[in-house]
């Protein structure tokens, strides 16, 4: 059932003043704690689970509440809220991309209340369940009698959608109602501004990675502001793109890259690495010392994951080659320094990434990868803090460095 709500209140005072005036729990207590120090949060499922709490506190009849909210995230579609009282705590799921053509939403409440933008209230024991959709008789089953869903306007026009059920019976009176929707007009605002923190977060660790958006989000945000850090350093890159390019239709290059990235980024971060860039089909990552405790760990981690890198695409390889399939082919670089690590660029378009001599030498050994016939490489400093048998793949003279360097590759790896 849709229903109506044109009342409305022009502040939080006429709002107080109903709740007063009527019988029943009290929701001023609950809005009274949102606006409070103590509701102070960055983190949604905090501000939930206190809006909760006090709502056990005054005695709502409330045994189920879910907040959906609609995102812009390249895996997600959306992530939501959940609390029961069996579990007393406010959960996160997130949901991939494609949830809008399921059975789970098509039909579904959440569908309803999104495309006709009102409240709905369901009766659960009025359904004939049977013929309505799954999620009712699932919530039957767990002792709901009434279940309200309030639309959500977001700023930017999306409808996110609240949902409060109750095991009371005969279900929710008009009060309850009442009161529950204008909780929500309280929480909205609120939980727009921690949804679009969520997502800022979300958003500049896909496209930064964890450790720059940390800093980005610490206020280091002026062109020229930069540390020093020590790290082992990555830089792979892939190899024979051009004849790929010039084959492979564009959907099957993008899957190919991607796949590549997939893989290669996997390990970089299992092994505590953070991918700073992606520069056409080449990568350059970084493993702080920081991060690893000493910077020999670093440079563990860094070949750790070389080699993960390298077994991982092998099996990939293998499918490749059983479609009919060119391999996927790439070198690394493997080295470790003292970098700058801060922003760069123009004043309105900065970059956040790590510079110096010792980044240029780690692109540089992978670069000796594709003439040396080692697909790993790895400079003397690096692998006299490694405590893998290593072999000399030679001196080789590197662009911008004097004297030739000596080279070193594994002595054993069997899939590089």
């Amino acid at each position: 059932m849709i229903l109506n709500t044109e009342n409305n209140f022009s502040s939080l005072d006429q709002a107080k003043m109903l709740v007063h005036e009527t019988e029943g729990w009290r929701l001023a207590p609950v809005i009274d704690w949102m606006f409070s120090p103590e509701a102070k949060t960055l983190e949604p499922d905090k501000l939930i689970q206190g809006c909760i709490d006090k709502f056990m506190e005054v005695g709502a009849p409330i045994n189920r509440l879910r907040y959906s909210v609609w995102s812009i995230h390249p895996q997600l579609a959306l992530y939501y809220l959940i609390w029961t009282k069996k579990s007393g705590k406010v959960e996160t799921i997130e949901i991939p991309h494609g949830v809008r053509e399921t059975s789970a939403f098509i039909g579904s409440p959440a569908e309803a209340i999104t495309t006709t933008r009102k409240p709905h209230r369901y009766r659960l024991e009025d359904l004939d369940l049977e013929k309505e959709h799954p999620i009712f008789k699932e919530l039957y089953e767990q002792g709901v009698t009434d279940y309200l869903g309030i639309p959500l306007l977001s700023a930017s026009g999306e409808v996110h959608v609240m949902f409060i059920s109750t095991d009371k019976r005969p279900g929710f009176s008009d009060q309850d109602i009442t009161k529950l929707i204008r909780f929500s007009d309280f929480l909205q605002p609120k939980m727009e501004v921690l949804s679009m923190h969520r997502l800022s977060v979300e958003l500049l660790n896909t496209y930064l990675g964890k450790r720059t958006s940390h800093q980005v989000l610490g206020g280091q945000i002026k062109r020229g502001d930069g540390e020093l850090i020590e790290a082992a350093l990555w830089y792979c890159d892939l190899r024979d793109f051009t004849p790929l390019s010039e084959t492979l239709s564009t959907d099957e290059l993008l899957d190919t890259l991607n796949t590549y990235f997939e893989l290669v980024f996997d390990a970089v971060d299992a092994y505590g690495g953070e991918v700073l860039s992606f520069i056409g089909d080449a990568m350059l990552a970084v493993f702080p010392k920081e991060t690893a405790g000493t910077i020999a760990n670093a440079c563990n981690a860094a070949l750790n994951a070389a080699e993960e890198a390298f077994a991982s695409l092998a099996v990939f390889n293998q499918q490749r080659l059983e479609e009919g399939k060119p391999e996927i082919k790439f070198g690394v670089g493997l080295h470790e320094g003292t970098v700058i690590y801060g922003n760069v660029g123009a004043p309105s378009r900065l970059d956040f990434t790590v510079m110096g001599p010792a980044v240029n030498r780690t692109a540089r050994l992978e670069s000796l990868t594709k003439t040396t016939g080692s697909p790993l490489l790895m400079s003397k400093d690096f692998v006299g803090l490694v405590d893998r048998e290593t072999m000399s793949r030679g001196f080789h003279t590197m662009k911008g460095i004097e004297e030739p360097q000596e080279v070193f590759t594994l002595l054993s790896c069997e899939n590089c």
